[in-house]
Formats: C-alpha cells, sequence, structure tokens
C-alpha cells in the first residue's frame, strides 16, 4: 500500500483524427490527468507517428498512460495462433511503453476472423473460470503490471447479470487483478432486465474497481416487443444524463477507484457540435470527480500482479469452443428470431451450462443484430 493519489479524470485517446481533434482543445488545456489506448488496434499498423509516440511517453512517465485491449478474446475456448502473437506484441508494448496497468474485455469474439466479430458473454462454469484464469495469467507475465477485465454491457438472462461481478471477481483474483466499471455498460443492464441499481451494484466486488468507465450508446428497437427498446453499448452518442447519475452514485462505493475514463468513437465526433458536446461531457465528468476526491493519506492499493514465473501448458476448452463456434454460426447466419431459437435448441448448446433455455428472446434478438452487424 502506499499514500493514495487523486482520482484522475482520463479520456480514451487513441490514433484516430475525429478523437484527437476532440480531445485536442482539452489535452493542450492540460486538463487530462490520464489517457487509455486501445493498443492493439495498432498491432497491424505500419507504425506509430513519432508525436502520438511522445505523447504516450509523457503520460506514461507519470504513470498516467493505461493500456486496453479490445482483439485478446479472452474467453475463447482453443488457443489460437493469434493469441499467442497478440501476447508477443503486448510484451515488446510493455517494454517500450510505462502501462500504469493492462485490461481487457470480458467475454469472446464470434466469427472465424480475430478482427472481426462480436463480443458476446460465456457460461459461468469452473471449465471457463480455469481457463480466464489461465489467460489473465499470461496477460500479467506478458506485461508485468496490473491487469484487469471490463464489466460486459450484453446478457442473454437476469440470472446471467445477477451472477456477473462474482464471476470477474473469481476470474481476476488470482493475479491480483481488478476491474474496469463501465457504467454505461451497467446501464445497459439495468435497463435491459429492470433491476434496481442498488441491488445490482452490491453484486459487485466494488473494493475491485480501479477504474471507471462512462460514454453512450443506442436503443435499437424490438420486433418481438414493440413496446419495448433495448440499449445498447454503441459509444456513438454523447453520454446520458442518467449514466452521470450512476457515476456520482458509484464512485463513493469505490474505495480503490484511481481513474475515470471518457470514451466515444471517432466515426461519432466528426462534427463540430458533437465535438463541443464531448468537450462538455469532460467537464462534466471532471467537475464529478473533483466532487468525489478521497481523503488525504488513505493507502493506494496497487494490484501489483501475481502469476507463474513460467506458465505450463494453455489451458483449452474444445467442447467449450466447439460451442462458441455453433453459436457463432448461428447467431451469423439465422435470418430470423424463430430460425436462430429452433436451431439453437436443436445444437449441442441445449441443456447445457449455457442455460440456453433462460435466454430472454428480446437478449436474442439483440444477439443476432449484433453478430451480423460485426460480420458485414
Amino acid at each position: 500500500m502506499n499514500s493514495r493519489p487523486q482520482i484522475l479524470a482520463a479520456l480514451a485517446c487513441n490514433l484516430d483524427a475525429d478523437i484527437l481533434a476532440a480531445a485536442l482543445p482539452l489535452l493542450e488545456a492540460g486538463r487530462v490527468e490520464a489517457i487509455e489506448w486501445s493498443f492493439d488496434a495498432l498491432f497491424w499498423a505500419e507504425q506509430v507517428p513519432d508525436w502520438f509516440e511522445s505523447l504516450l511517453d509523457a503520460y506514461g512517465s507519470e504513470q498516467r498512460l493505461l493500456g486496453h485491449g479490445v482483439y485478446f478474446s479472452l474467453l475463447s475456448g482453443r488457443w489460437t495462433r493469434a493469441q499467442q502473437q497478440w501476447l508477443a506484441q503486448l510484451r515488446q508494448l510493455a517494454a517500450r511503453f510505462s502501462f500504469a496497468h493492462i485490461t481487457e474485455h470480458f467475454g469472446f469474439f464470434t466469427g472465424q476472423n480475430f478482427h472481426h466479430g462480436a463480443p458476446l458473454p460465456i457460461p459461468y462454469s469452473a471449465s471457463t473460470l480455469r481457463l480466464g484464469c489461465d489467460r489473465l495469467g499470461r496477460l500479467a507475465e506478458a506485461c508485468r503490471c496490473p491487469v484487469g477485465l471490463e464489466n460486459l454491457a450484453f446478457a442473454y438472462s437476469l440470472e446471467e447479470v445477477k451472477r456477473h461481478g462474482e464471476f470477474l471477481d473469481q476470474l481476476v483474483a488470482p493475479v491480483n487483478g481488478f476491474i474496469i466499471l463501465d457504467l454505461h455498460n451497467l446501464y445497459c443492464q439495468l435497463h435491459n432486465f429492470s433491476v434496481d441499481y442498488d441491488d445490482l451494484i452490491r453484486l459487485y466486488p466494488l473494493d475491485r474497481v480501479r477504474e471507471i468507465h462512462i460514454s453512450g450508446g443506442s436503443w435499437e428497437a424490438s420486433a418481438l416487443e414493440p413496446t419495448r427498446k433495448i440499449r445498447r453499448d454503441t459509444h456513438d452518442e454523447a453520454v446520458p444524463d442518467e449514466v452521470f447519475g450512476l457515476l456520482a452514485r458509484t464512485m463513493p462505493r469505490c474505495p480503490n477507484l484511481k481513474y475515470v475514463v471518457l470514451e466515444q468513437l471517432g466515426n461519432a465526433l466528426q462534427t463540430e457540435a458533437s465535438r463541443r458536446q464531448f468537450g462538455r461531457d469532460f467537464g462534466r465528468l471532471e467537475a464529478l470527480v473533483q466532487q468525489h476526491q478521497p481523503a488525504p493519506g488513505r493507502p493506494e492499493r496497487l494490484f501489483l500482479p501475481q502469476w507463474p514465473q513460467q506458465p505450463g501448458a494453455v489451458a483449452e476448452d474444445l467442447r467449450l469452443h466447439e460451442q462458441q463456434q455453433q453459436l457463432s454460426q448461428i447467431l451469423e447466419t439465422s435470418r430470423s428470431y424463430e430460425e436462430a431459437r429452433q436451431r439453437l435448441h436443436a445444437s449441442a448448446l441445449a441443456h447445457t451450462d449455457w442455460e440456453l433455455e433462460r435466454w430472454a428472446p428480446p437478449m436474442l434478438e439483440t444477439a443476432l443484430s449484433i453478430a451480423q452487424k460485426w460480420k458485414k
């Protein structure tokens, strides 16, 4: 434990012209106290420009550079050459830049192409827990800094929503890891499953929350239930007032919180009006962070990683892999909700830990939309 610094107001800042144009006034004014970089979006880029490297170095030298992975597909049942390559490239990046921590998304990616798929949940079983703990250990060994996981926005059932926080805790505990609590993701679950905030938030290990994300999203109509709309985590709109309300309620509950990050996709920041709104959203985040600073002298939990010096054989679950491939194929090729439902109930996923018999129809409908959008 060290003396705890203040909570820092941060931006997700990638090598994207629209994001950088929106962020530049805030960066020039010295208001951005940390930046989060989705490093693996550039694994296949020709080269990182010198000026962007200088920006990363400036924040890294102050332990204010956060690495956020997107494409590792942590919970895929089979270990792939692409994942091995991802770790090798992370190891090189971690040697080059000073990351305060590295994080990844919960779930697995649909689709055959490693970079084209939808992040979706997996069964909360002993087998998938073993798989995830193994992969997080490899992540920690590669980057040699604290590692964490982000909660998922999408869920198939209310039971899954209620178990998510506990399963995240079990996944990160062996590496002394932490959690990114994405409050827009939480907002999606609160709305989509009509859950009370206080009932849901108490199911999360809030002492493990080191980082909070806020962002916007979109509404999608349900053909199955025309009076209902599904909240989607699309990052393409301004942050809703409700999410700022969640931020104000949640920060005091997270004793080890250190970073609050504003996210938005670059393609949603192409107009002057959207960039001004982005600046206003950061200002609201900034003000809330200042209102909820910890008392001076409170200790900081460092989440320093624990890992085996030489990881053993890679954990795999080929049955899970086959089920994931079958689910992906059904979601990506079914022409209707009813066709997908029938194919799933006739598949190897029926009457297993996937518990597809409990899946809410509008959420299966949404999964179809997500998978087929990513496939395109």
